[in-house]
């Protein structure tokens, strides 16, 4: 047809909007495309299954960033969350290093999303970060700004991420005392688990993710003031965990928590408008991950990327990215 009646010659209709999903610290996630991920197995690893299908069935145009717990691709895996023949093997240099430094893994991310917009297309992108990939994106984020990159980022959405640390690092440190648990085994099980971890890595993630690295006038929450000015940001926490009964006064910066990261923590009630000046909270009854839920004795519905009413959450904060509130979020 020619120019002029009708033809799409040089009006050809833009990418649609992509969203990535980002795994957090110690995960193993494979990269997937909208139509390919693992054959076997849970489709795109055990934090991002059940958000891909459900973003997926609700329309959005979804991929999901390769993370591995170490240096190196994305491997097969057996076990708790076990996957296998995935189609697409990205190299080390885009995959998540998830126990690295937040912002080596952020330097990997943005890596990652420029490969989406240069072989997909991907130019405007929704970022939904579970965990630490909360922080890995808003490194990653930094770092596309840095390079005066065209890829907007319209959104960001995290999901049980430790804005402010997390209290089994906080432990690990010599932050927090064991005592602040009030004798609950499965919060001093999970700090000792964490503190074993810290020491076995030396150095990463695990030792950053605490209030002294993020908070204070010096910490990285202050370093990254500007980078989300022009992005609406929803945060969303799980309160699964409640101080035993009988505790007295507790410590906010443990509990409620999600197994692993405090309430406070994932709605970032410390963190200034400098930092964070657009946001909205959301809170539910969850776990932090399908994992957390199996050591409880709970159903993988109770993790928080799982939960029908989270999956509901982000497709809403995607869809409508409108900021509904400003200022810190306060915990009833």
């Amino acid at each position: 047809m020619a120019a002029g009646f009708g033809s799409a010659v040089g009006h050809a209709a833009p990418p649609p909007r992509t969203v990535v999903i980002v795994s957090g610290g110690n995960a193993v996630s494979p990269f997937t495309t909208p139509t390919q991920a693992c054959a076997t197995g849970l489709a795109a690893g055990n934090t991002d299954t059940a958000l891909r299908r459900h973003l997926l069935d609700r329309g959005h145009t979804v991929y999901t960033s390769p993370a591995m717990a170490g240096r190196g691709p994305v491997t097969d895996q057996g076990g708790f969350g076990a996957f296998g023949d995935c189609p697409i093997t990205l190299p080390d240099n885009m995959t998540v290093d998830s126990t690295a430094a937040i912002d080596t893994a952020g330097e990997r991310l943005a890596r990652f999303l420029t490969h989406l917009h240069h072989n997909y297309g991907a130019a405007e992108i929704d970022i939904v970060g579970h965990s630490m990939g909360g922080l890995y994106s808003r490194s990653a984020i930094r770092v596309l700004q840095g390079i005066g990159s065209p890829i907007r980022i319209r959104s960001l959405t995290t999901i049980g991420t430790p804005w402010q640390g997390s209290y089994l690092s906080d432990y690990a440190h010599g932050l927090t005392p064991k005592s602040d648990c009030h004798g609950d085994a499965f919060c001093e099980n999970a700090m000792d688990d964490l503190k074993a971890e810290v020491e076995r890595l030396v150095a990463g993630s695990g030792r950053e993710v605490n209030r002294a690295y993020l908070m204070g006038p010096g910490g990285w929450n202050e370093f990254q003031a500007g980078v989300l000015d022009d992005i609406p940001v929803t945060l969303i926490g799980g309160d699964r965990f409640a101080a035993p009964a009988g505790a007295g006064p507790v410590n906010p910066s443990v509990w409620p928590n999600d197994g692993i990261v405090a309430l406070s923590s994932a709605l970032a009630v410390d963190v200034s408008d400098r930092v964070l000046p657009h946001r909205r909270c959301l809170t539910f009854d969850d776990t932090h991950s399908i994992f957390v839920s199996d050591l409880a004795g709970l159903p993988w519905e109770t993790g928080i990327t799982w939960d029908p009413r989270v999956l509901d959450a982000v497709d809403a904060a995607i869809t409508d990215p409108a900021v509904l509130s400003a200022g810190p979020c306060p915990i009833s």
